[in-house]
C-alpha cells in the first residue's frame, strides 16, 4: 500500500484547491451570464447553464436551508476532525475525503452566503441535473473512497 509522507498537507491543499475551483467556476459564471441562459460547449451533450439552486444535490427539496445547512455543518465538522485525527495515510483516500469536504463547503459558502446554490454544468446527453464543482468533487469524492476501500480490502489477506 502506499503511503503519504505529509497526509494533513495533502489533506489541506486538495480541500483549498476544490473550494477555490468552486468557487472560482460560480463566480465566473454569475458575472458573465444572465440567470437562466445556456451556451452550448457540446450542443445537446453539455451546456453551461446558469440556474440557482434552492433544494439538496441536484434542486431536491427545495427551500429546506435551515434543515440543509444543519446537516452538512454536521457532516462537514465530523469529516474534518476525522481527516485532521486520523492515522490513515492511504493518498487514494485522503484525496477522496478531501474532495468529499471541499464539496460540501463550496456548497455551505453558497447557502450561507446567497441563499441558493449556484449550479451551471448541464450534462443534456442523459438529461441529468444542473449541477457544480462541489457536487461534482462530492460525487467523485464517493466513487474514489470506494476504489481506496476496495484497493485495502483487497490487499488485505
Amino acid at each position: 500500500m502506499r503511503s503519504c509522507k505529509h497526509p494533513k498537507l495533502l489533506v489541506l491543499l486538495v480541500t483549498l484547491f476544490g473550494i477555490a475551483l468552486d468557487q472560482l467556476t460560480k463566480l465566473i459564471v454569475d458575472r458573465t451570464m444572465a440567470l437562466g441562459e445556456s451556451i452550448p460547449l457540446f450542443e445537446g451533450v453539455l451546456h453551461i447553464t446558469y440556474i440557482r439552486n434552492r433544494g439538496a444535490a441536484f434542486g431536491m427539496l427545495a427551500d429546506n436551508r435551515w434543515v440543509f445547512l444543519t446537516v452538512s455543518t454536521v457532516v462537514i465538522v465530523v469529516l474534518a476532525a476525522f481527516l485532521a485525527l486520523t492515522k490513515m495515510r492511504d493518498p487514494l483516500a485522503l484525496t477522496a475525503l478531501s474532495m468529499i469536504l471541499s464539496g460540501g463547503i463550496g456548497t455551505m459558502i453558497d447557502r450561507l452566503a446567497l441563499g441558493y446554490v449556484i449550479d451551471f454544468i448541464d450534462f443534456r446527453l442523459i438529461n441529468f441535473a444542473v449541477f457544480n464543482g462541489a457536487d461534482s468533487f462530492v460525487c467523485v469524492g464517493a466513487a474514489l473512497f470506494l476504489l481506496a476501500t476496495l484497493l485495502d480490502l483487497r490487499r488485505q489477506p
